[in-house]
Parts: C-alpha cells; sequence; structure tokens
C-alpha cells in the first residue's frame, strides 16, 4: 500500500578509515591527495583482502581472473578528473542533482538543511548515513536516506578488520587453553585407570 522506490548511487564510499586500505598487502590502495582511496592496479597482486574487508561490497575483481592474475576495481572518484579540476562524472551527468559534489563541510551543511525540511514535511524515517565519525571515521561519500540504511543494504555499524582481532585472538587463546585442559584431564583419567586395572591384577 505504501510502494516507493529508494534510490542510491552504489559506489564507493572512500571511508575515513577505510577497511580495504588497511588489510591491503601490497600497499596498492593508497589515500589521494582529494581525500579518497584509490587501488593501483599496477601494484594489485589480486589477493582480494580487499573484496573481503570492504563492508559495502563495492570491490570486484576484474581482468583474466582464471589465470589467477585479476586485480581489484572500484570507484576511483573519477581520479583523473580531479587531477583536472573536473567532478566527478556521476555528479556531472545526474539530472537531477540529487549527486552532489564539492567540500565535505558544505555537503554535510547542505545535507543536514534538507533533512531538516524532509522532517517538517513528516517524513521521520529520513536521515543522513556516513556524513559522521560514527561510520568508519566518516564517509566521503555519504547519504541522505528515507528509511533504514538496512533497507538499502548498508551496514548500521561496519568495523574495521583490526577491530576483531582482540576478540578472536582472546577466543582462540581460551580455546586452546581448554583444549589443553581437557587432554590433560584425559591423560590423566587413563593413567588412573590404567593404575586402577594394574592393581587389580595384583590383588587377583
Amino acid at each position: 500500500d505504501n510502494l516507493q522506490w529508494l534510490m542510491m548511487s552504489d559506489v564507493c564510499k572512500h571511508c575515513v578509515r577505510a577497511p580495504c586500505l588497511e588489510v591491503c598487502p601490497t600497499g596498492a590502495i593508497i589515500r589521494t591527495e582529494f581525500d579518497s582511496v584509490y587501488i593501483q592496479e599496477p601494484v594489485c597482486n589480486g589477493c582480494r583482502a580487499c573484496v573481503a574487508a570492504c563492508p559495502f561490497g563495492v570491490i570486484h575483481m576484474a581482468g583474466p581472473e582464471n589465470e589467477g592474475k585479476g586485480t581489484a576495481k572500484k570507484c576511483t572518484l573519477c581520479y583523473d578528473r580531479l587531477q583536472n579540476g573536473l567532478a566527478p562524472a556521476c555528479a556531472q551527468a545526474c539530472p537531477t542533482a540529487s549527486i552532489q559534489f564539492g567540500p565535505i563541510d558544505e555537503l554535510r551543511a547542505r545535507a543536514e538543511q534538507r533533512l531538516a525540511q524532509l522532517h517538517a514535511q513528516g517524513i521521520s524515517n529520513a536521515r543522513l548515513y556516513g556524513h559522521d565519525d560514527t561510520v568508519l571515521g566518516g564517509l566521503n561519500a555519504f547519504y541522505l536516506l528515507l528509511d533504514e540504511p538496512e533497507v538499502y543494504g548498508l551496514p548500521s555499524n561496519p568495523k574495521l578488520p583490526s577491530q576483531s582481532v582482540l576478540p578472536s585472538s582472546i577466543w582462540s587463546i581460551g580455546s586452546a587453553i581448554l583444549m589443553g585442559i581437557a587432554g590433560l584431564v584425559s591423560f590423566r583419567k587413563r593413567r588412573m585407570d590404567r593404575f586402577a586395572a594394574e592393581r587389580r591384577e595384583e590383588v587377583a
């Protein structure tokens, strides 16, 4: 009864604390002078670590993958255009200006003004996503959403891979200790059983 279209430009978010950049083993992923996240394809070894780390699913492998030589690819924020003083192609081509490009502080101010308008119109579910540091330190491509992030396929609280290291390590250490204790108990029980069996034979 309330069917509506929810549009979103599903591009790289160019995270301030980018998981893909954190896990890249070759230094192929860098942060540019424009604060965007860029993959240097000649340096990429095709390990796919960045594909697994990206919580938004925007990185993909391209090239002759069947030969194991594919490289990671994603939105570059039109790095070549930025170097020549031009806006990214998507913002340039968007006929409704729903995709906007500019200084991040100006974009945040515009988004907050638009959000206030939507709330005044009774659209209470409207929200900004990635405009502050709560999502991976902030997204340099953030969104004005009309519903929950999950409705758009966006994670509500994405994590950096390094944030999972300590809990995983504690769990692994705890499991190893428990396994060691279980092994010692089992070994002691076998010795006790064998000792009891030998005593029974002596008594007999």
